[in-house]
């Protein structure tokens, strides 16, 4: 039977393809990875792979404010490793920045604040966006990117054995920005959660270096939806339902 040989040159680097004696010859490095004879090829296809593919937990991603971010795989999901910075969603509109907590507690629209409304926080915690921002379809996350579904953070607890001992796997390990135990924490996973602490659905900022919630894309009821929280005195991931006005983290996962 005849056969098509696709030939990926940016992964075999191959350096010459060459025909002797009616037998097809690849070599690579100078050395012979593919013989063939001629009339048992019905064709040959060159294909030429992207240069920089993305590997997760190597490559790194970029969003519309040009904020770069590790990545992370942990059991077949790849994750952001820090928490996102955005100002813009992903098609360059602009997310709102709400200093005023009365302005704040009063929003049904997408918006996002700094902890205490200092921009400095940003560059370690990440900002703190409402689930109307989390949701927006202009999309918050990085082109290919999306923001967790409630089912999703259940894959990658249950992945790591549950509840009650996901959080020490997850969580930034010492007392640079965990308020001291920080118990149970490993970060075996890579994640390096950080406690970015929360904004209260009045406009009030809470928690900075003792809890940190994360934002899920799924409602629990009317006006109220799933995410998930860390804290620097438990090991576990709590699995809590809060205000869509709230402010929480966001971590983004690979479509």
């Amino acid at each position: 039977m005849k056969k098509i040989i696709t030939i990926i040159a940016a992964l075999l680097f191959v350096s010459i393809v060459a025909v002797s004696q009616d037998t097809l010859y690849i070599y690579k490095s100078g050395t012979v990875v593919y013989q063939r004879a001629v009339s048992a090829i019905d064709s040959i296809i060159f294909y030429q792979v992207a240069s920089n593919p993305f590997i997760c937990g190597t490559s790194t991603i970029t969003d519309i404010n040009s904020n770069t971010y590790n990545t992370v795989s942990i059991g077949g999901q790849c994750w952001m490793k820090e928490n996102l910075k955005t100002t813009k969603y992903s098609d360059n509109t602009a997310i709102p920045n709400i200093t005023n907590s009365t302005t704040w507690s009063n929003l049904s629209t997408g918006a996002y604040c700094n902890y205490s409304n200092t921009p400095s926080n940003a560059n370690t915690y990440g900002r703190l966006y409402n689930w109307y921002a989390v949701t927006d379809t202009h999309n918050i996350c990085p082109t290919g990117w999306h923001v967790p579904s409630d089912a999703e953070w259940t894959t990658l607890t249950t992945y790591l054995g549950g509840e009650s001992v996901a959080g020490g796997k997850l969580k930034e390990t010492g007392t640079t920005h965990w308020q001291s135990p920080n118990a149970g924490a490993t970060n075996e996973t890579g994640f390096t959660a950080l406690p970015g602490g929360n904004r209260y659905d009045n406009g009030a900022f809470y928690s900075l270096g003792s809890y940190g919630f994360w934002w899920s894309s799924t409602e629990s009821t009317t006006d109220v939806a799933w995410n998930r929280g860390m804290s620097y005195n438990l090991s576990n991931v709590d699995r809590g339902s809060s205000t869509e006005v709230d402010g929480f983290s966001v971590r983004c996962v690979k479509d």
